[in-house]
């Protein structure tokens, strides 16, 4: 996972307002943004069979779900999902790809009930 934090901070009279930015990987950001029903469907799929619950939330991009790639082309993020999705069935079978399922899932529930609250969270 490539991941990095951008911290920026700055002082005012009543304290410090302090920013966090996470800085997504290519494939954590094709992660689209789904109703939240759908997104635990995802992660139940993905907890009982590695990357199913992923190459079904693939197909949502082609509905029209957001992602964090904004400037990719609908069909290029869908073919990183589904090879999300691949990753996650070949190495199911030395627990990473389940594990990597399992979290994915997660993602898609968080993203998920941050659509659903209306926070902002562009990357």
């Amino acid at each position: 996972m490539d991941q990095s934090v951008n911290v920026t901070a700055t002082s005012s009279s009543r304290g410090v307002v302090i920013q966090v930015r996470e800085k997504k990987s290519c494939l954590r950001a094709a992660i689209p943004y789904m109703p939240f029903p759908l997104a635990v469907f995802c992660l139940f799929l993905n907890t009982f069979i590695p990357g199913l619950g992923t190459f079904v939330s693939a197909f949502m991009v082609l509905c029209g779900a957001r992602t964090d790639l904004p400037n990719r082309h609908m069909c290029c993020v869908f073919l990183l999902n589904v090879a999300a999705a691949l990753i996650q069935i070949l190495t199911a079978v030395v627990m990473v790809g389940w594990i990597m399922s399992i979290f994915w899932g997660m993602d898609m529930v968080i993203l998920a009930s941050y659509k659903e609250q209306g926070i902002p969270h562009q990357v």
